[in-house]
């Protein structure tokens, strides 16, 4: 494979320093990953707003953005290792603003959903050329370091779309968190364009078939998986959906297997550590996400918090990410990577079970200290797991690695919202009492009509609410244990 280089900086311009450049990669991925957290904070107000979304429409309004971007990453990072990834970086960030603009001025819920679409699309050019351009800046002996900083940075994007959603939304509309955050995106492109490195390019043919066979898959798979709570799973339209990706998935696999210049070659799949990578990730961030789906709901409507304080309230997972994620790479060379993941996944999964038994009486500081338990996990895990995926594929193709990792994030946070989204809506229905039957479709809804027919009511409402968040965290918590099992088994495979 021939690899033309990155080109020297202009004369009278010096070549930008590695930890510039990491800071300003890590800034980009902050945004991209801050505005999926954002939105679950918006959640109330998109309820109680004049778009009146139904439950299903609001779930696609937060996972259309994420099944686009998950959908896409692989295929951008691909691009951008073939045409370069300042390029895609750039053209990500354009993309992502005008996609913040048109949500902005959605005049409906279908409107807002494609313009959520767009910005993912934006989303997925900016994700893998980040950490791409971040390695290739850095010098060997600081790439492990640069991994877990941008890991970190995947931690702290939370904490960041809380507190500066949070902050948004108590004093502006819904709409205010997207016009905040579309010049942020512009300004992140002003720098990215004058400090960031020309990215390396590597021949590569196109696949416009594979590409087109993958996107098709995913979104198929996700369909069912958004629609079922909805349509029913045995109906015609969500099994035809799952039937649908399995078909053009397997169709994907073949042709990759035939193809001379694949998209990704599924062959890739057969070492052990790549495996283990992909799919610890996915269960990571499939916690992660159900957690930062139920959670402003919970702060809000059971703890009566305002938005500022619910998004001030998710500190702790943040700093407890950013402390641990520092500590992930040290503690596997010395105890072994095998032993450190193990440890996070196994404390993340009894973090989301722990969860489950908070209620509208839970004090603020033993939730908080959850919160740590769950951080601890995540930032032992992550950048191992990250590093087994970037170890897995050349230098070459580092652009398709970081788009396969972020991939297994964005499928992961996808179906953390949509697995407890469709267990709250279930049992939070179930439990409603018969004089709020009608306010099934919105939980926003069925708090407000509960709020006036007085505090007896309220209260039931609440413990609904809370009974039925329990069960979704259960379940969620159940997923990750049984397949950490999976992630070690594989991982495992790899040192004999």
């Amino acid at each position: 494979m021939t690899v033309i280089t990155a080109r020297p900086a202009p004369p009278g311009r010096t070549a930008p320093r590695s930890g510039g450049v990491l800071a300003l990669m890590s800034a980009c991925v902050i945004l991209t990953i801050a505005l999926v957290a954002a939105i679950n904070l918006a959640i109330p107000a998109l309820n109680n707003g004049s778009l009146h979304p139904s439950s299903t429409q609001l779930l696609w309004i937060v996972d259309a953005y994420v099944i686009v971007f998950a959908c896409l990453l692989i295929p951008a990072g691909a691009f951008g290792d073939r045409h370069g990834r300042k390029g895609a970086l750039l053209g990500g960030l354009a993309v992502f603003t005008v996609g913040c603009l048109a949500s902005a001025l959605a005049p409906s819920p279908g409107v807002l959903i494609a313009a959520r679409a767009l910005t993912g699309a934006g989303a997925a050019l900016i994700m893998p050329a980040t950490l791409s351009l971040a390695l290739q800046s850095a010098p060997p002996e600081r790439r492990p370091h640069t991994i877990a900083v941008w890991t970190a940075a995947t931690g702290a994007a939370g904490m960041a779309g809380n507190l500066g959603g949070g902050l948004v939304l108590q004093y502006l509309p819904w709409q205010g968190l997207f016009w905040c955050v579309a010049p942020i995106s512009l300004v992140l492109l002003a720098l990215t364009a004058r400090y960031a490195p020309r990215g390396e390019r590597h021949s590569a043919d196109a696949d416009p078939v594979g590409t087109v066979l993958l996107v098709l898959g995913f979104v198929a798979l996700l369909f069912g998986v958004i629609e079922g709570p909805e349509r029913g799973w045995t109906s015609t339209t969500v099994l035809g959906s799952f039937a649908a990706a399995a078909v053009v998935l397997t169709g994907f696999v073949v042709y990759a297997l035939r193809a001379a210049h694949p998209l990704i070659d599924p062959r890739v799949f057969a070492v052990p550590r790549l495996r283990a990578g992909v799919l610890g990730v996915t269960l990571t961030f499939f916690g992660l996400f159900a957690l930062f789906f139920v959670n402003a709901q919970y702060l809000q409507y059971a703890r009566g918090y305002s938005p500022a304080l619910t998004g001030l309230a998710i500190g702790p997972l943040a700093i407890g990410m950013l402390v641990f994620s520092r500590l992930s790479i040290p503690l596997g060379q010395r105890f072994g990577a095998r032993r450190v993941i193990a440890a996070g996944l196994g404390v993340l999964a009894a973090g989301l079970a722990l969860l489950s038994v908070a209620d509208a009486d839970t004090p603020y500081p033993l939730y908080a200290a959850v919160f740590l338990v769950l951080a601890s996990g995540m930032g032992l895990a992550m950048p191992m797991l990250s590093a087994s995926i970037l170890g897995a594929l050349p230098h070459s193709r580092a652009g398709l690695g970081s788009g396969l990792g972020s991939a297994a994030r964005e499928i992961g946070s996808a179906l953390g919202v949509a697995v407890m989204g469709t267990v709250l809506t279930g049992r939070f229905t179930d439990r409603l009492p018969e004089a709020l039957s009608g306010h099934t479709d919105s939980a926003g809804e069925a708090m407000a009509a509960a709020r006036a027919l007085g505090p007896a009511e309220h209260a039931r409402v609440i413990s609904a609410f809370t009974d039925a968040m329990a069960i979704g965290f259960r379940v969620v918590a159940a997923v990750v244990a049984v397949l950490a099992v999976v992630v070690l088994v594989w991982f495992r495979e790899e040192k004999r």
